[in-house]
């Protein structure tokens, strides 16, 4: 999987300011060792030791974000350890915020306690020292769904089975009137004996009565956060059924679909990007796209994701020989790789320029395999990270690996890696070139008309092109499609396609295959690109 960076101690709450790079989203009540007290302590952690509401003693911190500090403590009344919120305000509130704030935070913790639900972390209790409520609760042992996705993505099966167990818990919150309103990754813990649980529910929520438009702020993670509270509506369950949509994407994609480089930009995109396809959601790509839909009049509903999540949870039945041989047949064939999801989407890559090869060198260990499974991957593919690039692709695992750096051609200075069949009839290309003034559609259409306009090589036809409009991981992108001649007297023509995609640092990046032209041409190109983007992803996007 290609992730989305670390993310420490990323806060609960923004005023539409970015994220701190390379913040972690706080770990929920996770049990960690001890250690690592705040910068400039020396000796035990500031606060240790600590006696809260007369009972609770503080022993190790164990995360912290935007609205407070978790500990793990010891119950000393009834001899155990539990978790402890110690609450943290904004310190520009007045007091009267800070009174409000206070409220709010123990009415809804103790909203969140009468929540009968087995994926609901359980409210022990709710103490006050000074003027502030301490949230006492169960101390999970385990791991935040955030650190599983750290180690790669899920499989649908157990995607859906953690998505079943946070629905029964927002269902049993909404049924008590309580709205989560920041269902994440670190949100939800996978514990001990496959339980699931939902933490942090309705507990230092600071969302007032004021809009988002009146405040500037807002609770939650931007790139979780539905629609309808971008806008300052009023959210409903509808908004934490999107959350968990966006959860459920990211488990099984390896990406957030909509997030992006900085706060705003995201909330862009939430309010007006397209879904990016899903690729690995398989049978849960109905409840996904089901639940991101933008108005939440037409979202799927938790009675009707209910069914289909327990569906897509169920134990795959055992292939048959048959299935198995089908599922093993080559491109143009019978079988999965002729009729493949994904090839709805069509995959496409402009012929990265190579005349200036002697400039290149073989470099197979330049393209390293990721250090994870690739059980999801087609059979004889591998899944490379290209670190020149910042982007992630799969080709199949015995083609030679040629590599560019810093090259130039009539459209400028470029870096590109090759992958060449053993035959060495096909290619897979992918290539970036840096500083790039134009749109991804107009550069399609600009190299369209270039080829078309061109001289046809000696022995050979004009080159025919087609430019497709699209969409890559959320951003704008295009499809170049071209037949062409090579130099030569009596050289077969060839067919390619390109997928054009601008990132947020206004680099090119294109993915795409070269094979020859024929009767099969388009339908093989589509399936070498299919798999090779089954894997695509871009960093910086």
């Amino acid at each position: 999987m290609s992730n989305d960076g670390g993310r420490l101690e990323e806060p609960t709450s923004y005023a539409l300011q970015p994220p701190v790079p390379g913040a972690r989203e706080p770990e929920g009540h996770l049990e960690r060792p001890p250690g690592g007290g705040e910068a400039g302590a020396s000796g035990p952690e500031a606060g240790a030791g600590r006696l809260v509401g007369g009972r609770y003693r503080l022993l190790e911190r164990l995360g912290s974000g935007g609205m407070g500090t978790v500990w793990r403590a010891r119950d000393e009344v009834v001899d155990r350890d539990v978790a402890i919120k110690e609450p943290r305000v904004p310190e520009h509130f007045t007091a009267g915020e800070r009174h409000t704030a206070y409220l709010r935070m123990q009415r809804e913790a103790r909203a969140a306690a009468r929540i009968d639900h087995p994926s609901v972390v359980a409210i022990h209790d709710v103490v006050t020292e000074g003027d502030s409520p301490w949230i006492v609760m169960e101390l999970l042992r385990g791991k935040s769904l955030a650190e599983v996705l750290d180690e790669g993505t899920v499989s649908p099966q157990e995607a859906a089975r953690i998505g079943l167990a946070v629905l029964g818990a927002l269902t049993a919150a909404h049924e008590a009137g309580v709205l989560h309103r920041d269902v994440k990754p670190g949100n939800v813990m996978v514990g001990r004996h496959d339980r699931v649980v939902l933490t942090d529910f309705g507990i230092a929520q600071m969302e007032g009565e004021q809009k988002l438009t009146e405040t500037g702020g807002f609770v939650g993670s931007p790139e979780y956060i539905a629609p309808e509270r971008v806008l300052g509506r009023r959210p409903g369950s509808e908004s934490d059924l999107w959350s968990l949509g966006v959860m459920l994407y990211q488990a099984v994609e390896g990406v957030s679909p909509f997030r992006r480089q900085t706060t705003p930009s995201t909330l862009q995109a939430i309010l007006l990007a397209e879904l990016p396809p899903p690729q690995h959601s398989a049978e849960l790509t109905a409840v996904v796209t089901g639940l991101l839909r933008k108005e939440p009049e037409s979202r799927l509903t938790a009675q009707a994701a209910l069914p289909m999540l327990r569906s897509a949870a169920a134990p795959l039945p055992r292939p048959s020989a048959s299935a198995s041989a089908s599922a093993a047949a080559p491109p143009g064939q019978d079988g999965p790789s002729a009729a493949r999801p994904g090839s709805l989407k069509r995959r496409l890559l402009r012929p990265l320029p190579l005349a200036t090869g002697a400039a290149l060198v073989v470099a197979l260990l330049v393209a390293l395999v990721l250090p994870f499974g690739d059980d999801d991957l087609p059979d004889g593919w591998k899944r490379y990270e290209e670190y020149r690039m910042r982007v992630t692709v799969a080709a199949p695992a015995d083609w030679t690996i040629t590599t560019a750096d810093d090259l130039d051609s009539s459209d400028g200075a470029y870096t590109g890696t090759r992958y060449t069949s053993p035959k060495g009839d096909m290619t897979l290309l992918v290539d970036k070139k840096e500083k790039t003034t134009e749109t991804a559609m107009a550069t399609a259409q600009r190299w369209k008309q270039e080829y078309e306009t061109a001289t046809p090589p000696t022995g050979g036809s004009a080159a025919v092109a087609s430019v497709q409009s699209t969409t890559e991981q959320g951003r704008d992108a295009a499809v170049l499609t071209l037949t062409y001649s090579r130099e030569g007297e009596g050289t077969p023509r060839r067919l390619s396609k390109t997928l054009v995609v601008i990132n947020s640092r206004q680099e090119r990046l294109t993915l795409g295959v070269d094979v020859p032209a024929g009767k099969s041409a388009e339908a093989t190109a589509e399936d070498l690109l299919d798999k090779a983007r089954s894997e695509y992803r871009i960093g910086d996007l």
